[in-house]
């Protein structure tokens, strides 16, 4: 699959030929990152940082923060790399010190060791200095220590000269030969659909910048260029989601479907009799886009939508599949509850009474903290996420959100050790004590 990449330097998204020559200046990275996270994870890659010429810290922070990030750049040290996985990098890549002794502490399916080869041969520190050794000879040295390579051809990045197809079948074959769970990520000249979809062909993800910030390549045509149909009319299936996972329903898409999405930001899809629709452009339920995924045989796509008005299906319901449901729902409700609400009703005066809400959270603490059996313990946690739940839309947030941190705090490598403040719990035991 594609890997869409973004080239910092100075706080800027740019392209280089041949890692050396400006050839373009795509200002603020924050809309590409928007842009290309509708298809998965981004190769965002830090070039001061790689040079020894600054870094953009901060910014490669935020980025990480808030869409599925692979990063690059200056990553040097064990510290640098723990930081950047704990910030919820998806994972790390490390050039010159891909070492096994600093590679060995960190968790190995998180780590990509690249390797920048000119005609061959590796170069390191901004590829401006020369290693004799070879790729086949890093990868075997490395293979038992990281979760897969980037595999850079210098000499034809950024000049959109065709990717070596023939190198990356040969550099996909000595990694299996080593490990077979490893994932190359090849760079360097790669120009069109065909590539993309012959590097995904040989077990390789295409990382792809200049062809894309050029228009040479659109993000839709490398995106389904791995794809196929068996039907007729070349259609591929589409499982429609909201960001919890739930299924919506099932409907049709083609490229120029997906195309329109990505461009829209929109559910768009194919109807099989109407051609194409954009969800909700009639009933106002419109689906504002997340992203796109592809199944494992390449033959149907997921799309991850955040579902607006009153639902997905035809009939009313939320889904195709029958009315809402669980926490989601919940969530929901409380958010209608709170714009609608008529004066006098019990969530009317949790949203509006100073001090209630704040109360009821406490109360409803201690009382789970104090059940005992199954039963007890799951009727007062109901109890207590109910008014949280209430709390995050009073204060402006949603389930959605916290799904989000759970999901990036579980990407961390460093952890504290979450012993209770003094104030809840009698010193020197750890029985819990009540919220005061």
């Amino acid at each position: 699959m594609i890997v869409p990449s973004i080239d910092l330097m100075g706080g800027r998204a740019v392209q280089l030929e041949g890692g050396e020559t400006l050839r373009i200046d795509a200002g603020d990275p924050r809309p590409k990152a928007a842009e290309f996270s509708r298809v998965g994870e981004l190769a965002v890659i830090d070039l001061d940082a790689a040079r020894g010429e600054g870094d953009n810290r901060r910014l490669v922070e935020d980025l990480v923060s808030a869409y599925p990030c692979r990063v690059g750049g200056g990553i040097r040290d064990y510290e640098t790399a723990v930081r950047l996985l704990d910030a919820g990098a998806r994972k790390v890549i490390l050039g010159t010190a891909a070492r096994p002794d600093l590679l060995s502490r960190l968790p190995r399916d998180r780590v990509i060791a690249a390797l920048d080869a000119r005609n061959g041969e590796v170069v390191v520190e901004g590829w401006r200095t020369r290693t004799g050794a070879s790729v086949a000879d890093r990868i075997r040295e490395l293979a038992p220590y990281v979760g897969g390579f980037l595999v850079t051809t210098v000499e034809r990045e950024g000049r959109m000269a065709g990717a070596d197809l023939a190198a990356a079948a040969d550099v996909v074959r000595i990694a299996r030969e080593c490990r077979e769970d490893l994932r190359i990520t090849w760079a360097g000249g790669v120009t069109s659909a065909e590539e993309v979809a012959e590097l995904d062909r040989l077990g390789a993800d295409a990382q792809v910048g200049m062809a894309l910030y050029s228009g040479r390549l659109s993000l839709a045509e490398a995106f389904t260029a791995p794809l196929a149909s068996d039907r007729p009319d070349g259609l591929w299936p589409v499982v429609v989601c909201d960001e919890a996972g739930i299924a919506l329903g099932l409907v049709w898409g083609d490229r120029e479907s997906v195309a329109e999405s990505l461009k829209r930001g929109r559910g768009v899809y194919r109807s099989r009799t109407r051609g194409l629709w954009e969800k909700g452009a009639s009933s106002g339920n419109t689906q504002d886009l997340v992203r796109i995924e592809v199944d494992c045989d390449r033959d149907a796509l997921r799309y991850v939508v955040r579902q607006n008005g009153g639902g997905f299906c035809h009939l009313g319901t939320r889904t195709c599949f029958g009315p809402d449901q669980g926490l989601g729902a919940l969530d929901r409700t409380i958010r209608g509850r709170q714009e609608s609400s008529p004066p006098g009703s019990y969530t009317h005066r949790l949203f509006t009474e100073p001090g209630l809400l704040s109360a009821k959270i406490r109360e409803e603490a201690a009382e789970l903290a104090e059940a005992e059996g199954p039963v007890r313990a799951a009727e007062e946690a109901a109890d207590l996420v109910y008014f949280a739940l209430v709390k995050l839309r009073a204060e402006g947030a949603s389930l959605a959100d916290v799904e989000r941190i759970l999901d990036r705090r579980a990407l961390k490598v460093v952890r504290r050790p979450g012993n209770a403040k003094p104030a809840f719990q009698e010193e020197g035991g750890t029985r819990w004590t009540g919220i005061h």
